[in-house]
Order: structure tokens, then sequence, then C-alpha cells
């Protein structure tokens, strides 16, 4: 099916917008009246440019506040039509969007506004144009689809149909199945958008929070179903008013929309894209740095073990257990200092992913190997993470362990950590819904709630990806402002079958625990009920505690090298979560330790 973006979804110029939407691959745009009005380009050149691109103009929009207004209102209205009408003549746009009317002078009379519609169709058809009439959740009298769909059927227009936003139409929480009663042929558009779901005025919802079908939480699929069981036949178009996408380059968001809407195409069955491989585990984190003492100071203390070095490349292999971190010392290594640049995963089908990923706008990457490496394939999530498609200890697939070769190395110390529990990667702040989309469609992860945590300056956001098993876990998380990009740390999460026990050893092997305020023990004690001695333990170690309805948990964390901190977890009784609750008092110990050491 045909696919548009209308150009208020994107940043820049209206030519820097055009060229991102055709470079996505996207069939055609809206042109938003405002992105016209600023542009330098005449009507008749950015109908070229549209055609140099291969795109269509599929909409002009929009025309405001037209219908149901007294007679004189009504001429003014009509002169402002006719000369609408003449620039999209010379642009080549041949469906205009009217909304319904939120002015003051509008009174609540149909057949008035009918009439006056029909009207305006009579003109249209004049210059070989529909008009494409929407409902605002906003509207002053109209502000649902049925109602325009109403009017739309009483004026009786061929050249006046119905246009659908799926935004206006589920932030109401309206019906979309009544959708099924308007013949296809009158549905003249339909616009696409999702949105987080929030309890605010349903104007600025739509002005600032918009987002792609996928990104928040609405039925975007649910209602294209219904449209698309009435014979629509024309595009589907994205709609996204966005404070952060205005912001953000044009071409990863376009990219990001084109992403959006091939997942919704599979949903409803209008495409046939490679089959989701989920990842079934963590093979390795990769950490790069300039410097690997301090990291593998801390990789020590935590009882993991270096055992191998990769043949060809300054690539460390630490290991205990199942969990995996690499050391690299190469030209990629950070210049401010030690981060986390690529994860190992588990895949059942390595190359079945990297198809996937591939369908989904995420090339496999170029990388330059020797001969005898394993020919791994990764491709770049949106923060710049690589991601590996990994099939570690089956002999039928090639095993990326065969790159290294072994080192002399003493054995496993007890207690000791057992896998990767999960990784935590702070997302740049304008990438966040597009890391959602991105883990959920290329990865098939499953999305968790976004949750809001208290920053010491501010506000973290933070949803966690993970399994359904819980075998990968990653929590995505954004700062409320750009400049937290630098601020918060990524970390990597280890599994213990006993955190006190491995706490101990860290800190007896010279490693340096993020220490916790007293109030929050204080405060646990009020929560909850210890077993004596138990919670001057934690004190003691700076372990949390949290627990859920399956179960508990307790972690504990490193000082953070470079970008990066370690996490201690002890998962029981089949604990879900990721210690949120504690979430503000890290950050904030993180923040004090920070400023004594002056980094």
């Amino acid at each position: 099916m045909r696919t548009s973006i209308a150009t208020v979804s994107l940043s820049g110029s209206l030519t820097e917008k055009l060229t991102a939407a055709s470079r996505a691959g996207f069939d055609g745009v809206e042109i938003f009246e405002n992105d016209l009005l600023a542009s330098p380009l005449r009507p008749e050149e950015i109908r070229a440019r549209c055609a140099d691109l291969g795109l269509s103009i599929d909409l002009y929009q929009p025309m405001r506040d037209i219908e149901a207004v007294p007679e004189d209102e009504f001429a003014r209205n009509m002169r402002r039509a006719r000369h609408k009408f003449e620039v999209m003549r010379r642009l080549g746009a041949e469906t205009v969007l009217v909304c319904s009317s939120v002015s003051p002078l509008a009174v609540d009379d149909d057949a008035l506004a009918a009439e006056q519609l029909s009207q305006l169709a009579d003109l249209a058809e004049d210059f070989g144009i529909r008009v494409a009439y929407e409902a605002l959740a906003w509207g002053r009298h109209v502000s649902t689809y049925d109602h325009a769909w109403h009017i739309v059927e009483t004026a009786d227009h061929p050249a006046l149909g119905t246009c659908l936003d799926s935004f206006h139409i589920l932030s109401r929480g309206s019906d979309p199945k009544g959708i099924e009663d308007i013949p296809g042929e009158k549905i003249f558009f339909l616009q696409l958008a999702d949105a987080p779901l929030l309890a605010m005025d349903v104007l600025q919802w739509s002005r600032h929070y918009r987002c792609f079908p996928g990104q928040g939480g609405f039925d975007v699929a649910g209602l294209v179903r219904h449209v698309l069981s009435t014979g629509y036949a024309g595009p589907l178009s994205l709609e996204v008013f966005n404070d952060v996408f205005r912001q953000a380059e044009a071409g990863p968001t376009a990219v990001d929309a084109q992403r959006s809407l091939l997942v919704l195409q599979e949903a409803v069955g209008l495409a046939e894209l490679p089959a989701p491989v989920v990842p079934a585990g963590i093979a390795f984190a990769e950490l790069v740095t300039p410097d690997a003492e301090p990291v593998s100071e801390v990789l020590g203390a935590l009882g993991l073990v270096r055992t191998a070095r990769h043949r060809s490349k300054p690539v460390d292999l630490w290991q205990a257990g199942e969990a995996r971190v690499l050391v690299n010392t190469g030209p990629a290594a950070r210049r401010d200092g030690t981060g986390l640049a690529a994860i190992g995963l588990e895949s059942p089908d390595p190359a079945g992913a990297a198809r996937r990923a591939e369908a989904l706008l995420a090339p496999v990457l170029p990388r330059r190997r020797a001969s005898e490496d394993a020919p791994l394939d990764a491709v770049a999530a949106p923060d710049g993470t690589e991601l590996f498609f990994c099939a570690t200890g089956r002999p039928q697939l090639t095993d990326w362990r065969g790159d290294f070769e072994e080192v002399e190395h003493a054995g496993p110390v007890a207690p000791g950590v057992r896998r990767i529990d999960h990784l935590a990667l702070v997302q740049p702040w304008h990438h966040f819904d597009e890391a959602t989309l991105f883990h959920r469609s290329v990865l098939g992860l499953s999305a968790q709630e976004s949750v809001d945590v208290a920053d010491p300056y501010g506000l973290l956001r933070s949803r966690a990806v993970t399994a359904a098993d819980g075998s990968v876990r990653i929590a995505l998380s954004v700062g409320a402002a750009p400049a937290d990009d630098t601020v918060h740390a990524q970390h990597i999460a280890l599994a213990t079958d006993d955190v006190v026990a491995a706490a101990r050893r860290y800190r007896e092997a010279g490693g340096l625990l993020l220490a916790m305020p007293a109030n929050y023990y204080d405060d646990l004690a009020a929560r909850f009920e210890f077993a004596e001695g138990e919670l001057e333990t934690y004190r003691e170690l700076g372990i949390l505690y949290d627990r859920d309805r399956y179960g508990e948990f307790r972690h504990c964390y490193t000082r953070t090298v470079g970008r990066v901190f370690f996490e201690l977890v002890q998962r029981d009784g089949g604990y879900q979560g990721y210690g949120a609750q504690n979430a503000p008092v890290r950050l904030a110990a993180q923040h004090a330790a920070r400023r004594l050491t002056g980094g």
C-alpha cells in the first residue's frame, strides 16, 4: 500500500523534509501550509522537486474554520478557499484537508454545515480538487468521526468525503468499528498517529505528544483494519506533531516513520516481512576503552576472569559463568572513557534475524574482519550500539568464541556471577521513542510500560524491552534534556545467587561499592520486615531492596568507570522488575559520588 507523511512530522526546511521522506522510501507527502508559506520555492518548483524525488503530493492541509458560520463570514471563507485552490492547482495537490471548525462564530447546525461544505466542494471541483472533511477531537461542534461523516453524507457531493485521523478518533475513546459503515470511496484520506496514554487536554496532547504507530498506547492497527474493510485504497499517511521529532534530524526520523508503517502493514496483513527472531539470551557485552586497567580491575573484583584474547584485535574476553564482557582497546575506544559499544544477542536464527532487520530498514553493518574471523552480522540500534546476532556453543553454526585464543588464568572464585541479568542503555534525547519501536519490531522484544524516575536535576524516563522468558532484558532510558545524554551512565547488571556474598567479595578485592544514604534504610525498615541483622548488612554494603507480587530483588552498584558502572542483582521468586522504586536513591548517590571525585 502507498505510504505518505505530513511535512509537519519532520524537522528542517521543506526541501530537507521532502528529501528525507524520499530517501526513507515514502511514496508521497502531505504539504503542511506553514511549510509552503516559509519556503522560498514557488508552488511549481515544489511540484517539480517532488516529482524529481519520486513523491506525489497527496494532501494539502489544513483549511480551518470553514463551515456552519454566518453568511458574511462564509463569503470570506470562500474567497480564501478560491485562493488556496489556485495555489493547490499550481502545486499539483488534488485533495485538501478541511478541519471541523473551532471558530466562536460557528453554530451547532449540521444542515448549515452540510450546505456550506457542499458549496465549498462545488468550488473545489472546478479546480479538480476533492475536499476531505475531518473531525478535530477538540472541534467546537463536530468532534467525532461519525458526526463528520453524517455531515458529509448529508451534503452528498461527489467532491466531498471524509478524512479519518487515528489520533482524533482514539484520543476521544470513540469506537472505530463504526468506520465500517462508511463507503471506502468516501474516505478520501487516512492520517495515522499513535500517542502515549496521558491524562491531559486533548489539544495539548495532540500538538506535543503524538508519535509513530507502535510507539504509543493506541490500537492503531485495529483502526486500520476497520478502514481497510471499507475498501479504502488511498495511502497510509503519518501526521505526527511531536516536539522532539521536530528538533531531531529529519533523515533518521523519516526512516523511523517508514519503519513504523512497515510494522503496521505487517500487523494488518498488507505486507509480509521476515518473521521476528526473538533473541534467547545475551552472549556478551562489549566495552570500548582507551585504558583497560580501570575496567579490568572492576571486572576482576566482581569475579570475572580474563580467559581469552582475540587473535587479531586488541579485545579481551572476561567471563564468569555465562556472563561475558569484552574489553576493546582498539581504534574505536571512546575519548570520554569506557563505554558500552556492542551487545551480542543469542539468536535461534542469526541469518533470519539479519533479514528481519534489513527488511525494517536496519542494514547489516559493514565490518572489516580477517578471513578466519567468525562471520557475525550486526546492526546498529538508534543510539549507535551495535547488536550482533550470535550462536554461542552451537556446532552447526559459527561460534564467535572461535575468534579468541585462551590465555592462562586462575579459576573462577565463588560466590560468582552467573550471567548478565540486564543492560541499561541511555538513549540520545531524541531517539527514545525510536529505540522502543526498533527493539520491539526488529528484535521482537516486548515493551513494558514507561516509567518516570526522579533524578536530582530532573526526570529520567525509562522503558524496558524484554524477551517473554526474561532471558533478554534491556532498560532504555532518556533524560529530560539533551545534556542528560552525557550525565547518565550505562550499566551492566550481573546476576548472582547471593548478592551479599558477591558484594563482600567485590569489596574485599578492593572494589568500591556505591554508598547509599542512611535515610533510605530508615524508610526500608518502615516498609518491610527483615530478619535480625539483615537490614544492617544491606546498610553496610549499600544493598538496595525491592519486592513485587512475584518475589524479591536485592541489588548494589559499583562506582562508575568512564560512562559505565556495574550492578550486582539477586532475583528471588520470579521478581519481574528492575528496582525502579530505588532508582531515585541510586541516581542521587551517583551524583554525590561524581561531585566528590570531580567526574
